[in-house]
């Protein structure tokens, strides 16, 4: 090989070098920005009127006109009752009004969807990472700022994880919701493609 070709070789092997170090930084920028923290990672900030917490149990009381915020998610009730178990899992229980359902939405991950519920109860379980709504419960599926499915019942679980929900038109005690008679009631729309598909 001559002096001119065993320069240009070099220049290319160091030009490979560049491009597959700079390709490798790329990546792991990607990787690291694919990977950020979900909501149930994130810190929860609580505002009310008044807070009540035991120190021994690692409970907190908050109540009147409570707003909790943790990631995209957002809580309001008249009451709410965090604990943290030694694993630093988060659990709440939210108390609505009479005249004003306790509240619940999510945001979903990679979509621009949104998951909202209220209920006269909701039960938070940031371990298993799912919402219970008791007693006038509604869920519902926005889909931007349109209203995609819908659903009552006397209970509703919702688990993020799986973005599974089951409903249930009796309590837990086998008692008939007032609100729902026992039965579920459902409203479900197709996803925007499927529906133009069909339309096709």
């Amino acid at each position: 090989m001559g002096q001119a070709n065993f320069s240009k070789f070099r220049a290319f092997m160091k030009y490979k070098t560049l491009t597959l170090t700079l390709l490798a930084a790329l990546a792991s920028v990607a990787l690291t920005a694919h990977a950020e923290k979900a909501d149930r990672n994130k810190p929860m900030n609580i505002e009310s009127d008044s807070l009540r917490y035991d120190d021994l149990k690692q409970v907190s009381i908050f109540t009147g006109r409570v707003v909790l915020t943790k990631g995209t998610i957002v809580i309001r009730g008249a009451q709410i009752e965090v604990r943290q178990d030694p694993d630093g899992y988060q659990y709440g229980l939210v108390t609505g009004t009479v005249d004003k359902l306790a509240f619940f939405r999510q945001k979903r991950e990679a979509v621009d969807e949104f998951i909202e519920g209220e209920g006269e109860t909701i039960y938070y379980d940031g371990k298993a990472d799912n919402v219970t709504f008791t007693k006038k419960a509604q869920l519902r599926r926005y889909r931007g700022t349109a209203l995609g499915d819908e659903v009552t019942g006397a209970v509703i679980v919702y688990e993020n994880l799986t973005d599974m929900f089951s409903v249930d038109g009796n309590t837990n005690k086998g008692q008939a919701s007032a609100t729902t008679g026992g039965r579920v009631r459902a409203m479900l729309t197709p996803k925007p493609d499927a529906a133009a598909g069909a339309a096709k």
